[in-house]
């Protein structure tokens, strides 16, 4: 018996508040959607797998190379998406049995899914639950605010994912019974006595919020690094500002072998500095000719490479832009979202401060612009 996993990361992650989709959160080095195709593939019963993604984040997708994975464009809802997924499975040859998963429960245990394996052999449908053990209420009428007290719980659970189901009978439900569809697929069984409830796990719950994505990480043993990272650079004619990787309007530019951006210096030395990694001036030497005026941005991305390759992330960067002009107020927001792209971390890890010297020094009469930096960087066991 064969069977394919369909991974479905199509949402928006409007809840999880971050310029980075939530399938794309790293934990140990990988992303929820990698942490969720690695545990799959340990089963030699999972033939094939489908990542059904958001359009929003194709080039992510198609830049992650991921090996033997089917990709499917998801659709509008979770049931849109999960049913373009089924119409690309339902005529493949040898796959009987289909699993259907959500990227944001990558917490699942190994033995829970070979269980769920297990039981779809003699069953139509296989979902993991869990009992609530909070007290519960429900609201009746929410002018009034009035609510049902002590609400029966005995009668009440939690389903979770992976849940497994015959290919061809979820298939058809999902193009017969579509409007009957509700927040997950076991939905569309109106007799759930066709359905196996298996005990779930509490650990496998799933992340909306950043909250949810604290608790994931406290599940992992990690170790904290810090670093921190200065840079100062000339201001003088004929050259372009660049700050954060924006191009500032200004008649005075930095002096620089590359760009010369002392934010993106700053947060480059003092990333390499945690991860024990060395300095900017080793890895990208201002005698080399290739780095003649190359834009710093490239150089922060081939850093953030080199470190999620040997399982750091960064936990966040605290920024003090040190300068008389231009004011750093207007441009701020605009920073903090170009860093957060380019660093592959949320907009709420990073701060920045700007700073001047009250007209003393090379910086107050104008002449220099400086930056500092310190990071606190995480490592999981």
């Amino acid at each position: 018996m064969n069977f394919c996993l369909i991974i479905l990361a199509g949402g928006n992650s409007h809840r999880f508040k971050s310029s980075l989709g939530k399938p794309y959160q790293k934990i140990a080095g990988k992303s929820l959607v990698e942490i969720n195709i690695d545990k799959a593939r340990k089963f030699k019963q999972i033939k094939k797998i489908v990542l059904v993604y958001n359009k929003k984040d194709s080039k992510r997708v198609r830049s992650m190379k991921l090996n033997n994975i089917k990709l499917i464009l998801g659709g509008k809802s979770r049931q849109e998406s999960t049913f373009n997924a089924l119409k690309h499975l339902v005529n493949t040859k040898k796959i009987s049995k289909v699993l259907i998963h959500d990227v944001a429960r990558p917490n699942f245990s190994l033995k829970l899914f070979s269980s769920i394996i297990r039981n779809i052999k003699k069953a139509r449908a296989v979902v993991p639950k869990i009992t609530i053990q909070d007290a519960v209420k429900q609201k009746i009428d929410s002018s009034l605010n009035e609510y049902i007290l002590g609400k029966n719980r005995d009668n009440l659970f939690l389903t979770q994912t992976p849940q497994a189901f015959d290919l061809k009978e979820i298939y058809n439900l999902h193009k017969t019974n579509a409007a009957k569809y509700k927040d997950d697929d076991i939905s569309l069984y109106m007799n759930l006595n066709k359905v196996k409830f298996i005990e779930g796990e509490k650990n496998n719950f799933k992340i909306t919020d950043q909250d949810d994505f604290k608790n994931l990480k406290n599940t992992y043993k990690s170790k904290t690094n810090f670093g921190i990272g200065f840079d100062v650079h000339r201001l003088v004619p004929k050259r372009k500002l660049y700050l954060a990787g924006l191009k500032i309007k200004s008649h005075l530019g930095t002096l620089g072998h590359s760009d010369g951006d002392p934010v993106l210096h700053s947060i480059t030395d003092a990333i390499l500095g945690a991860c024990k990694m060395g300095d900017i001036g080793q890895m990208f030497s201002d005698k080399s000719k290739k780095f003649k005026n190359i834009r710093s941005t490239i150089l922060l991305k081939k850093v953030i490479e080199k470190i999620t390759t040997r399982g750091y992330f960064i936990n966040n960067l605290d920024i003090n832009i040190i300068t008389e002009t231009p004011k750093i107020r207007k441009y701020k927001n605009k920073m903090i979202e170009n860093i957060s792209k380019l660093c592959e971390i949320s907009k709420n890890q990073i701060n920045i401060k700007g700073k001047s010297t009250e007209k003393l020094g090379v910086i107050g009469k104008e002449k220099a612009i400086a930056c500092e930096v310190i990071t606190s960087v995480i490592k999981y066991d």
